[in-house]
């Protein structure tokens, strides 16, 4: 009976302490969540980009990967600059905000806004475009000039490079982050081993993603249902009218041991 009384203690005691780990947790979301909702308002964010907070859900992707407005982060091919619009601002008093591979469209647009000033661009000798012919991107002097970040997060860009690409930029972002960095990772989803087709060619299968990441050296963390969604039927091109704003996309998170 003592011995039943000491494992029902610890197993109580066991459950406390998960508890106020999560609640600190929550708690130290607080202030970036904060800021993330500010740059969410900013008065310079297109329409366009406030029609797909809905969709993207920013807030919740971001407190998945663990996001803290003290770190190093790393955001690859970020396009028009959507997620910067938000990242920038959030990271800009207490983290570091760096942009690598295509980043010349979002740093120049973005640069004259309030924060956007401490944001710097890595890899400027990254070179990315699609051989004649081929129907991926090609991807060359991939290595990412910074040691130690905490975090690396790219949405919905790993379907458009080759496999040999892909795993440039994996064993490049491995080498950037440091020991429990975070290697966060959102695209379209195709179906599992599908073939492929043009109607796909805007999505990616995230078991090979998870395959693929491992081989890097990642360990796969977790996986979030944020951006499932039931009626994609995975048949259609991400574009086409009936889907596009509402594809099924996976939420992928790994860490470097």
């Amino acid at each position: 009976m003592g011995n039943l009384k000491v494992t029902l203690s610890s197993l109580l005691l066991g459950f406390f302490a998960i508890a106020l780990i999560g609640n600190a947790s929550a708690a130290d979301f607080d202030a970036t969540k904060a800021k993330l909702e500010a740059a969410m308002k900013a008065e310079s964010r297109p329409e366009a980009d406030v029609m797909r907070d809905k969709n993207r859900k920013p807030v919740e992707t971001l407190e998945f990967f663990g996001l803290r407005d003290d770190m190093k982060v790393i955001e690859l091919i970020p396009g028009g600059g959507w997620y910067t619009r938000l990242l920038a601002p959030t990271l800009a008093d207490n983290g570091q905000l760096y942009l690598a591979y295509g980043a010349g469209r979002a740093s120049e647009a973005l640069k004259d806004l309030p924060g956007f000033d401490k944001v710097k661009v890595l890899a400027k000798e990254a070179k990315m475009g699609r051989p004649e012919g081929a129907r991926l991107y090609a991807a060359s002097n991939t290595d990412i000039d910074a040691k130690n970040v905490d975090m690396v997060l790219t949405f919905r860009n790993y379907h458009n490079f080759d496999a040999e690409s892909r795993a440039a930029i994996n064993a490049s972002v491995f080498k950037a982050l440091k020991r429990g960095g975070v290697y966060g990772v959102v695209d379209h989803t195709q179906r599992h081993m599908q073939e492929f087709s043009p109607e796909n060619r805007r999505r990616f299968d995230p078991v090979q993603a998870i395959l693929e990441i491992q081989a890097a050296g990642f360990v796969f963390e977790d996986y979030s249902p944020l951006h499932y969604r039931a009626d994609d039927e995975l048949v259609y091109e991400v574009g086409r009218r009936s889907v596009s704003g509402n594809t099924d996309r996976w939420t992928l998170k790994f860490r470097k041991p």
